[in-house]
């Protein structure tokens, strides 16, 4: 029960109601929520401002699980009717009850499909609105500037255009039925030792690199309504304590009207603070702020305006979200439906990248071209047997075990999504771990398919965060126990934390120890490539793998993602030949460790740059294993006839239209991604300076576009222009250089075949 669900009259119960019509016919938001703040009490007023429920009895029900079936409650007040912020995860599906489990934003990343990821938002809001959610955090958007961060795979790429393009994409979809939360609001890609980290960036590398997708998701008119602030701090600044973040580049810079919500219970620190930052809803319990505002208030350290500020935000985003939202609300049948699955299983394929398909037999002498040769990859359909291989052949392997943990009730595994496929085919598991079995199977098979890769207990939100190490984040967050049934329970599963479990039992997450395979996956793949010449490796995993030690060994390598409830049949489908793969890398695999930017997970202070992934690459001149935006075929496209469709300007600064044939030349239907990458020129008289990030290749825009075999489309692309845009601190806004640019139509970063053009750019500012 909420904190203020008292008896009420039926006019009273009606207000909220009565604002929703009234906004829908088209009075102004912010007029209808002064009006229903005047309203409320002063207790009241300060209940808007966390959890409804108190620490320890919230905290108790957290850990014994009460919150996978019900949305967490903040402000809620019965006595006007007011809904107040009912919450719940995502991003790979909704974590409550028994709901459809996408494959990790990471995955739909390498879709690269803006389409397609709004209808998984949809599908997303519809089962969190049919759960009692009228608020999900499905829109992950930090920048993982290193791949072993491990939260890796609730993100969707290292770069910020494709980031911000899938980000607003997600929140049009939510934002039909819930309020979209964007998180986690800043600089937040240290998983071990967030609650302490302290992330220092300049200005230029904030606005240019860290921030510019969350203000591509915050503005326009698919604006989220809320965001969640992170738990590391910026610059020395806890991240919801921090008003140059909240408010500053939020709120002022960016126009941001709706609710910052903190990270769960470490998420902020200091009440008083937190309110004069801008923070609005402390999350998830009701804590710091009850034990010190009312205080605060009586003493003058903070104002009954500023809360009134904070609270009337509160009140117009849920004003805004009922008013505009679709009419009616999805029943219960929705959740983990056959469309939903049928969409699920579409992302997972869509989002299998294909690494290497290396022909079977070299040409014959008559002529026989490499193309013309038979690959490894598709299988043949009447393949008379095959062999799945690995610890997690068969495996419900959807992601980590954290706060974005979705509970299907069905997951289609790799080895039982092949035997269904083929059922006149001998299907034959090997999941004990052991190289001589997989080996011994291997050679008895047609075909082998070998699993390998990361799990929960490799990498994801780290669960268990010790006790020691972040004493201050629980000396400032948690009160004192008060003795109850609830705090005595909280203290003593806090005391036992690790105590007598396995890593297996633990599934602790947190970073990646290493971006290699375990020696005993490289071990079987070895193995299994002596004994099967047609040996096919997916890699389970979110971020990039280092794969040098074994790539030459096999023929055929396929990113296969956590790949949600469907992506065993997904697997199924593109190693059959049923779909043709059209996943792009959403980042750059190094060939080395020494090509990223430096990473610890135990580090308590780190600066962050302009140089990660595939720009860090071209800076350093080491080619990637396989660059940004790679991904093969069973087709073959060409792009050509590159051209600037549409200019921009003052209008629309930041944008310009281009267009490009798109060619299959080959015989199957696929699907293309367009990536346009730019360049800018130097001048004659600049000298050349290897640390100056504004010369760098940028993508600019992309984007999936279906082609039938032997046909030729003209596609037009948006390509952003914000990417060429420097921080000017003394006015603070973003400008646009004059000068040339070279702009490529492409199919992976530095594509000898891209298609070019030149682009004299404008001066605009934002």
């Amino acid at each position: 029960m909420n904190k203020l669900s008292t008896p009420t009259s039926a006019h009273d119960a009606a207000l909220f109601g009565d604002v929703v019509v009234r906004a829908a016919q088209g009075e102004l938001v912010k007029t209808l929520a002064a009006e229903l703040l005047s309203e409320l009490t002063p207790t009241e007023k300060l209940s808007l401002l966390d959890g409804d429920a108190d620490f320890w009895p919230g905290l108790a029900a957290m850990l014994t699980g009460a919150y996978r079936n019900r949305p967490y409650s903040h402000g809620k007040i019965d006595r006007i009717g007011l809904p107040g912020v009912q919450f719940c995860d995502g991003p790979r599906g909704i974590t409550l009850g028994s709901s459809t489990a996408f494959p990790v934003a990471m995955a739909r990343g390498a879709t690269w499909d803006v389409g397609l990821e709004e209808r998984v938002g949809e599908a997303i809001g519809q089962e969190g609105r049919a759960q009692g959610a009228n608020m999900v955090g499905s829109v992950c958007i930090n920048l993982p500037r290193h791949p072993a961060w491990g939260r890796v795979q609730e993100s969707y790429s290292e770069e910020s255009v494709l980031l911000g393009e899938l980000g607003a994409a997600h929140v049009r979809g939510l934002q039909l039925n819930v309020m979209a939360c964007v998180k986690h609001f800043a600089l937040n890609s240290i998983e071990n030792t967030r609650f302490r980290v302290d992330v220092t960036a300049d200005e230029a590398a904030l606005h240019e690199v860290f921030l510019a997708h969350f203000r591509r998701v915050m503005e326009g008119e698919e604006g989220a309504l809320s965001v969640m602030s992170a738990y590391n701090s910026v610059n020395g600044d806890w991240a919801g304590e921090s008003k140059t973040l909240l408010t500053d580049i939020l709120e002022d810079q960016w126009g941001f009207e709706g609710i910052v919500i903190s990270d769960w219970v470490f998420g902020m620190r200091d009440a008083v603070k937190s309110i004069k930052a801008g923070l609005h809803i402390e999350a998830p319990f009701a804590n710091r702020r009850a034990a010190r505002l009312r205080t605060a208030l009586e003493e003058g350290v903070i104002t009954q305006a500023e809360i009134d500020g904070l609270a009337s935000s509160i009140l117009s985003t849920q004003i805004k979200l009922y008013a505009t939202r679709n009419t009616d609300t999805p029943l219960s049948d929705i959740i983990f439906c056959d469309k939903h699955r049928a969409l699920a299983r579409e992302v997972a394929t869509r989002s299998i990248v294909l690494l290497k398909n290396e022909v079977e037999v070299e040409p014959n002498a008559s002529g026989q071209s490499r193309q013309e040769a038979k690959r490894t990859l598709p299988l043949s359909p009447s393949l008379a047997s095959c062999a799945v291989i690995g610890r997690l052949a068969n495996s419900e392997n959807t992601g980590d075990r954290g706060s974005s943990w979705v509970r299907s009730p069905q997951v289609a595994t790799p080895f039982a999504a092949l035997k269904e496929a083929v059922p006149h085919a001998r299907v034959v598991l090997e999941d004990s771990d052991s190289t001589t079995a997989a080996a011994k199977v291997a050679a008895e098979c047609e075909a082998a398919v070998v699993i390998v890769g990361y799990d929960a207990g490799d990498e994801g939100e780290y669960l268990l965060p010790d006790l020691a190490a972040n004493h201050e984040a629980y000396a400032s967050v948690f009160p004192q126990p008060d003795g109850s049934v609830a705090a005595n329970m909280v203290v003593e599963a806090m005391s036992s934390i690790g105590k007598g479990m396995s890593i297996e039992d633990r599934a602790l997450g947190g970073d990646r120890s290493s971006l290699r395979l375990r020696a005993r996956d490289v071990e079987i793949i070895t193995a299994v490539a002596a004994a099967n010449p047609r040996t096919v490796v997916s890699i389970v995993t979110a971020g990039a793998v280092i794969i040098e030690e074994w790539k030459d060994l096999v023929p055929a390598i396929v990113v296969g993602w956590y790949g949600g409830c469907e992506g065993g049949h997904a697997l199924a489908d593109v190693l059959l030949g049923r779909a043709n793969p059209s996943g792009r890398l959403p980042w750059s695999m190094p060939t080395s460790e020494d090509h990223l930017p430096s990473f610890s997970s135990t580090a308590t202070e780190i600066i962050y740059d302009h140089w990660l992934g595939q720009r860090l690459l071209d800076r350093l001149g080491v080619p990637a294993a396989y660059p940004l935006g790679w991904g093969l075929s069973y087709t073959e496209f060409g792009l050509a006839d590159l051209s600037v469709h549409s200019h921009s300007t003052p209008a629309t600064p930041d944008s310009i239209q281009l267009s490009l044939a798109v060619t299959n030349k080959g015989q199957h239907g696929g699907v293309c991604v367009v990536q346009i990458y730019g360049t800018k020129c130097r001048d004659v008289q600049e000298s050349k300076n290897s640390d100056d990030h504004h010369y760098a290749r940028q993508l600019l825009g992309f984007t999936a576009v279906e082609v039938g075999a032997s046909e030729t489309r003209l596609v037009e692309v948006t390509a952003s222009l914000r990417p060429f845009m420097v921080w000017k601190g003394k006015s603070n806004r973003l400008v646009l250089l004059g000068g040339k640019a070279t702009l490529e139509a492409a199919q992976y970063a530095g594509d000898a075949r891209a298609a070019q053009c030149t682009y004299s750019l404008l001066k605009p500012a934002l």
